[in-house]
Order: structure tokens, then sequence, then C-alpha cells
């Protein structure tokens, strides 16, 4: 199989155009582009789309979580952010420390 236009993927995949144009935008899938800017999608693609619908369904998550998961994987400094704030939510006592190191870094800014 060839690669296929955007209209043809979203019949493909039970996606519309537009919202195809949204999970690039995020980055949640990446077509390949032509040198006019169309966008190709190919057998890897048209699976990622299959797969993301799957992931919905079975997990019950939106696309702005995927999205934001997806952004985390992307940026480690985000990544580090979350994870400090997550260990203060499970240790009652080290949100404060979170606190005082967020406050130093703005004071030191």
């Amino acid at each position: 199989m060839g690669e296929v236009t955007v209209g043809a993927a979203a019949e493909r995949t039970g996606w519309s155009p537009r919202m195809l144009r949204y999970l690039e935008e995020h980055g949640l899938v990446r077509p390949r582009r032509t040198a006019s800017g169309y966008r190709l999608y190919g057998l890897v693609q048209l699976n990622q789309l299959r797969a993301l619908r799957e992931l919905r369904s079975r997990f019950a998550v939106e696309l702005d979580q995927i999205a934001f998961a997806a952004r985390l994987r992307r940026e480690p400094e985000l990544r580090r952010a979350v994870d400090g704030w997550l260990a203060g939510v499970e240790d009652d006592a080290s949100w404060i420390e979170w606190e005082q190191r967020k406050h130093e870094r703005l004071l030191a800014a």
C-alpha cells in the first residue's frame, strides 16, 4: 500500500480531515509532506491513527491528555517539573520543598 492523502486517511481511519490536522499540530501523528505541502499518510501513520482511537476507547482518555503526555516525553524540563510536583503530592511534606525551590528559582531570575 502506498501513501494516501488526508481525505483518504480520514476515510480509512474514521478520523475527520480536520481532526487529522489537529493531531498533527499536537505532534500525535506526523505525516510526510510533499514539496507542495500536501500531507501523505503511510502505513505507519494509518496504524498510529487506528491505535490512537483504540487507546482513547480502552483507557477513556481525551486527546488533550494524550497530547500532554506526548509533550512530557518531548520536553525534559516540563517532565522534571511535573515529576517534582507529583512527588510532592505523594508525600505531603515534599510540596513545601518543591514550593521553596520554585521560589528560590524565581528570586534568582
